[in-house]
Formats: C-alpha cells, structure tokens, sequence
C-alpha cells in the first residue's frame, strides 16, 4: 500500500506583507516590518524581545547536490544579523507544503532569525514548484497524486536530513547550536516533520524508520492525517519530543483523492506523545492562510494570524528548546479574540479554552 500522504497546493506567491488596517480596527494594530515582525500588541512577552528590520541578515540561497541519491536540495538560509556574536543559536528546519519551494513562508523564517533562531527552508524537488510548470496543465491533478506517494514522502525526511547534515558542516555551521535543532513544516511539509520526528508507518510487512534523532522539538501547521492508515495512535504515540500544533476552524483540504477536514488536525494533536504539546485553533481562516498568501480569510484575518502564528512558534521554541516559557505564557492573552480552541498537556500556565 503506499504512504499517500496529504498534498497541499502552495502556488508561489510575493513575501506575505500585511494589508492597511481598516480604521475602526486601528487599536489593535500589530506593525510588521519589512525585514521581521515588530510586535505591538500587548507587549512582546518577557522571553521574546521585539523584533527590528535589522536583526534579520538577508537569507542565503543554498543549491546543494545529494551525491548519494542524485537528488537536488535546494535551500534558504534566514539566520539573525548578529550571527558572529554570542553563543550558537537555534536551528530550525522547514518543509514546505506540496508545489512550494524554499522561497515560501517567508513571513516565518524572518520571524524566527529576528528572534534568535537560524532557519532552513529547504525545498524538496519531487513535490516542490516545479509541478504546476512541469508538463501538461490537465495532468496537474495525476501530478499532485503522484508527488503525494511513498517514494516522495520518505525522499523529503531524507531532504531535511541532508540539509541538516550540509548546513552544519558548512561555514555557519560554528554559529549553530546542533543539540538544539526543530522540525516545522506546513501540510505535506507537516508530515515530513512528523516522519522525522519519529513518526512510524509500516509499509510491506516492515515499519519505515525515518527519526532525526537530533530532532528536540516540531511545530506543524496544518498537520493532515496520515491516508489509508486505520489508526494513529500506533503511528504517533512514540514520538517523543515535544510537539506544536496549529489549524483554524475552516482548515479544509480537498484534492482530487485526498480531502481532510479539521478535525484531522486535532487527531493529530490528540495522538501525537512526547512531554509536551500545545494546540492552537484560529477561528476562521482556510487551510492555505499559513501560506504567503495575503488572500485567503481576507487581508486583515489573514495578517492577524499570520503574527500570532510566528509569535506563538518562536514562543514555543523559545520554552522548548531555551527553557523559557514566559512568552509562550502570555501569547494566548494577546491573541484570545482569534482562538477558537486552546489546549495543552505538559506546559503549566497555559489555560485551556474549549472548542
């Protein structure tokens, strides 16, 4: 049986830069920078400071070979500005979803190098961009499917393993922190984090063991369900680092063979192990506003939660991979009127809010 994991379409679009506030919604004005989020609202958490245009370098473009598998990697490099002061910092390593590329979720990777983390986007050349472009329009559909399949989804953990090992041996592999490193991902992307993180699904009478060991924590973003599999607990039970998970209330898929409703999401919450874990469900907002996208849930939903999405990963990363959850704390007081449900296991202080 093949592993069909869920594909999402990531049209490549412009960096995500917040719309005008309409007038009447001024007072809650959260001002974003070219470079890096500038939180305003409510204050910025005591363990994340705000963050300026400049504390941003600009990103590294990163055209790695995989000798061993004959496989292209490319990736984006986001790393602070002051990378050559102080200790090593955090690593980072994002999977796009289905049809996106390294140069998607900008609006994050700024995000997380202003704060402090080093980012790596990298791109996986078997479902990236290159199938909206590759052929016949009217196979797009046998495309997706296809970039959706077994082969694929292992080829993407080995992707973000290959980066891993090439950034740290590169020359900024001295400014990063090796036993402090997180997977994230969108989507497609989502489950290549969780496979990597330790995700087990077995295939042809043996379980496909794909764990990063030097994974610490993974932030998923619409994570889908794992397709044809009767159950997830077997699946997810044994991961065992601590998890994020965010999704809205409208957070549908639907793709010729392959359609997921929200509730899939929250599966995944409720299945997933480690000591910890947090879910976060917007209200409204479909499943491509964590895209750079300005569009989906209207300009000034899609802008609101693209901050509180940025703002509550690096607070989580922050208390996961940093030990200081002081942030991750106060982000729901901040971002209370766009939640629809809020839950946790294993982070005293946060308090629930039914869904």
């Amino acid at each position: 049986m093949a592993l069909r994991i869920s594909p999402h379409a990531v049209t490549p679009m412009k960096p995500f830069r917040p719309p005008a506030e309409p007038r009447h919604r001024r007072r809650l004005l959260l001002r974003v920078g070219l470079g890096a989020a500038a939180l305003a609202l409510g204050g910025t958490g005591a363990g994340l400071r705000a963050a300026r245009p400049d504390d941003a370098a600009e990103p590294i473009e990163l055209d790695w070979h995989d000798v061993r598998r004959d496989r292209p990697v490319p990736a984006r490099l986001y790393l602070p500005a002051a990378i050559d002061a102080g200790p090593p910092v955090p690593l980072v390593l994002f999977s796009h979803g289905i049809g996106g590329s390294r140069h998607g979720y900008r609006y994050l990777g700024e995000h997380f190098a202003a704060q402090g983390f080093a980012s790596l986007h990298v791109q996986h050349v078997g479902s990236d961009r290159s199938l909206w472009t590759a052929g016949s329009p009217l196979a797009v559909v046998a495309r997706l499917q296809a970039a959706a399949q077994a082969d694929e989804a292992i080829a993407r953990v080995h992707d973000l393993r290959f980066a891993l090992d090439e950034v740290l041996a590169g020359p900024w592999g001295r400014r990063l922190d090796a036993k402090r490193v997180a997977a994230a991902g969108h989507s497609y992307g989502a489950n290549t984090a969780l496979l990597a993180a330790g995700a087990r699904v077995a295939r042809d009478g043996r379980v496909l063991e794909l764990r990063e060991p030097r994974l610490r924590a993974v932030v998923l973003l619409s994570a889908p369900p794992f397709y044809g599999e009767p159950a997830l607990a077997p699946i997810l039970g044994g991961v065992a680092i601590p998890s994020l998970h965010v999704t809205t209330t409208e957070d549908i898929i639907r793709i010729p063979g392959y359609y997921s409703a929200v509730a899939d999401r929250v599966a995944v919450y409720e299945a997933i192990g480690g000591p910890r874990k947090l879910l976060a469900v917007f209200e409204g907002g479909s499943h491509a506003i964590f895209t750079d996208r300005a569009a989906p849930g209207g300009p000034w939903l899609n802008a609101r939660i693209k901050t509180a999405t940025r703002e509550l990963a690096a607070a989580f990363l922050h208390g996961t991979l940093g030990g200081d959850d002081s942030a991750l704390r106060e982000w729901p007081q901040r971002h209370a009127e766009h939640l629809a449900r809020l839950e946790a296991i294993g982070l005293p202080g946060i308090v629930p809010i039914p869904g």
